[in-house]
């Protein structure tokens, strides 16, 4: 598949929250999608979140042409085999156990095209772990998105050690094509990038609030009125090589000993169900059950005018 000869073609397979998030990526940028969820419930409401997601989309000016254009390039399917037929790339997104990748993608293999690439969303297995075994194993890999990924535009290709250059190659392409940020895991690890740089930050977090030094609320405020802030528009890299007159070096040979230290007294974190537990109280009562729905959806509303001034102002 050469994205640059003809509009690509679309399966998303799981039409949850990942699947028809996903749908509204590429149908957004011009591709027509077909969509198949084995729970006929889930499909039969999918179109319904979709299209209020698409006009929310609108209305925060994410998308110039009439939601009703966008929706209308999505279409369900009832079975797996048509969610196969003649698409150039598939998106999973089922359940995360090797288990279930292992025979939807033996299912995929068979059902698709040879050059169609078979993506999954995975949030933590490595490609190798449920492709080892397929025929077809030489075209697929991880697309990584970050949630919501029609609001926050990463995502993490990581392929298997066997995953084809072409694939990988058109697999980035693509993703580019419909507005996202491909990265490139060049090695397999358990979780790829941002998880394991969030983990990092949430087991600091956690030893923090664990041994006294901070409360909840105050931690989360380190994030979104400190690092945060910086963190939106440029990463830890770049920070530093402007927090110093001179920058990467200057700042290492400044502040990377005492760094170095502060590393030494950072420990692992077992996320005990009782500190779970701690935290948990003190976030009911800055936000009781009932509003964890209402509040999300703010955050949504947030994201897009974060994603409006970032389209505004080009980082």
């Amino acid at each position: 598949m050469t994205t640059s000869t003809h509009s690509p073609k679309i399966g998303v397979v799981g039409a949850g929250l990942i699947g028809r998030a996903w749908a509204m990526v590429f149908a957004r940028a011009g591709l027509h999608v077909k969509i198949f969820d084995a729970d006929a419930k889930a499909l039969n409401a999918c179109m319904g979140h979709i299209e209020t997601l698409v006009k929310d989309m609108h209305a925060a000016d994410l998308v110039q042409e009439n939601p009703s254009a966008i929706v209308q390039r999505i279409s369900p399917v009832n079975t797996l085999a048509e969610v196969c037929a003649d698409v150039d790339l598939i998106q999973e997104n089922i359940r995360e156990t090797v288990e279930a990748k292992i025979d939807i993608f033996s299912k995929m293999d068979a059902l698709t095209r040879k050059d169609t690439v078979l993506a999954s969303s995975t949030s933590w297995l490595p490609t190798s772990l449920f492709t080892k075994e397929l025929a077809g194993r030489d075209r697929c890999l991880v697309a990584h998105p970050t949630n919501p990924p029609y609001l926050i535009p990463l995502v993490e290709v990581s392929p298997a050690p066997w995953t084809s250059d072409k694939a990988t190659q058109t697999a980035m392409a693509l993703y580019t094509l419909v507005k996202q940020e491909p990265v490139l895991v060049r090695k397999e690890i358990h979780g790829f990038l941002l998880n394991r740089v969030q983990g990092a930050v949430l087991n600091e977090m956690l030893n923090l609030y664990e041994q006294g030094f901070a409360s909840s609320e105050d931690l989360d405020k380190v994030m979104k009125f400190g690092l945060g802030l910086r963190w939106s528009f440029m990463g830890p890299f770049e920070t530093i090589d402007l927090n110093a007159p001179d920058g990467v070096v200057d700042y290492a040979k400044r502040y990377g000993h005492t760094y170095a230290e502060v590393s030494k007294t950072q420990a692992d974190n077992t996320w005990a169900p009782q500190v779970i537990a701690q935290i948990e109280g003190e976030r009911r009562q800055v936000l009781s059950h009932d509003q964890l729905e209402s509040r999300s959806h703010w955050r949504d509303r947030r994201l897009m005018a974060l994603r409006r001034h970032q389209k505004d102002q080009p980082i």
